[in-house]
């Protein structure tokens, strides 16, 4: 919000028994509305000019209080702008605030963090998990080791904190903590709502993330093709907690769901559709969008089969389904057990739903994105992995329409010119006509 007008004026007031001897003042003006206060400085009022609003003369002292009362003017208006950048209303109370240092009491970094990690904890099961308490709780442990490393302290104050603090921080990460650049980057971004979140308390009003920049490395998460997705259903294993494990990706593959959707899948979920047949329609935990999903014969095979296991008895779910951690320990044995040059993990499955089982056979995006509960077409764009053969087949079409006079005769069409063929013989030699 911008304000109607400021002014910043430096003055003389009369200090008690001394007759020429003044003390420098300064007002702040915002929108009609004057604060001021003491720059601790005295000054001859014989060598003042108030039109200037400085000390006169060459000599020294007059040179270093008008250096002084420059620096400070240029605080002020460095004040107001980062107020107005922050976009909250200015006025004279909160910049002469700043400028005498009665903001909040000096506010510690990690204290703030954990203070929001506990309000985040009181939150998970309304709108917030688990998994989100636990990727900030590892975000303010590398904090809190950077901090002792680079300052050796046991905590920073926001005050403090600028744009090398931050660089220093991504460089620790990178190099001390060995992480790859976009856990890095994940880890700077965690932080930065921490700093966001001072500056909405007021706690500071110069954001030192403003100049920062990082580029997350693109990661194109592939689905498994067809082929594979055939291989896994065909495979028995020896193990029977492999083969639960292998039916729970299966059915994961053909509904789309997340691995904590698939988890908490109730009998109450599973509903007849529009069209009759049965239906998944259920809230997504991550996002509290509703799922809505056509059950297709794999997926309904693979319900019916566990369906008096006694552990979805035991927890009132379809599927039994283990800890995400154990899921995946699993998948990737299965992988290695079919020759897979990859690592199966659960939400590979979501991928191959949104990628080879729907987007590969034609099914509009838009639908896709429904059955997937995103938000937007442009989330679900990021599964859209085409497959060679669906590429080959789309290229073939194009091909024909291309040059329509080399258009391929089918095989069925083959057949059928082959049977009249030999009709067309059978009534020849019938009735002895040449075939001239």
């Amino acid at each position: 919000m911008l304000e109607n007008s400021f002014g910043l004026i430096f003055f003389l007031k009369a200090a008690r028994n001394e007759s020429n001897i003044r003390i420098v003042y300064f007002r702040i003006t915002v929108d009609g509305i004057p604060k001021e206060a003491s720059t601790r400085r005295k000054w001859d009022s014989e060598r003042w000019n108030q039109k200037t609003e400085r000390a006169t003369g060459t000599k020294e002292d007059a040179k270093s209080l008008n250096f002084f009362l420059d620096s400070l003017a240029m605080k002020i208006h460095e004040i107001k702008s980062e107020i107005m950048y922050t976009g909250k209303p200015i006025t004279s109370q909160k910049i002469m605030d700043h400028v005498m240092g009665r903001m909040t009491p000096r506010a510690k970094v990690l204290e703030e963090f954990q203070k929001h990690n506990d309000e985040l904890k009181a939150l998970i099961g309304n709108g917030y998990t688990e998994a989100t308490l636990e990727r900030f709780n590892i975000t303010k442990n590398h904090l809190t080791a950077f901090i002792k490393f680079k300052y050796n302290t046991s905590d920073f104050e926001f005050a403090d904190l600028n744009f090398e603090f931050i660089k220093d921080f991504e460089f620790y990460l990178r190099t001390v903590r060995k992480c790859a650049n976009n856990t890095t980057l994940k880890y700077i971004s965690n932080f930065k709502k921490i700093v966001i979140r001072a500056i909405d308390k007021e706690i500071i009003i110069k954001d030192p993330f403003k100049n920062f920049k990082g580029k997350k490395t693109k990661i194109i998460k592939k689905p498994i093709s067809a082929k594979e997705l055939a291989e896994l259903e065909r495979r028995e294993f020896s193990i029977d907690r492999l083969n639960t494990v292998r039916d729970i990706f299966v059915f994961q593959c053909y509904t789309g769901l997340a691995y904590i959707d698939a988890f908490q899948l109730q009998k109450a979920d599973i509903k007849d559709g529009v069209d009759g047949n049965q239906w998944i329609l259920s809230e997504r935990q991550k996002t509290n969008s509703t799922a809505r999903i056509p059950l297709l014969p794999k997926a309904i095979e693979i319900l019916e089969k566990y369906k008096d296991h006694p552990l979805c008895l035991k927890r009132g779910t379809v599927l039994p389904v283990s800890s995400n951690q154990k899921m995946n320990e699993y998948l990737k044995e299965i992988a290695a057990l079919c020759g897979f040059p990859f690592t199966l993990n659960t939400h590979m499955a979501r991928r191959t739903f949104g990628s080879t089982v729907t987007l590969n056979n034609n099914v509009p995006i838009n639908v896709v994105k429904e059955m997937l509960g995103h938000s937007s077409v442009k989330q679900t764009e990021s599964y859209a992995i085409t497959e060679q053969a669906t590429i080959g087949r789309e290229m073939t079409l194009l091909n024909k329409k291309l040059n329509p006079d080399k258009t391929e005769i089918s095989q069925e069409d083959l057949t059928a010119l082959s049977r009249l063929a030999k009709e067309i013989e059978i009534i020849r030699e019938k009735y002895n006509i040449s075939s001239s």
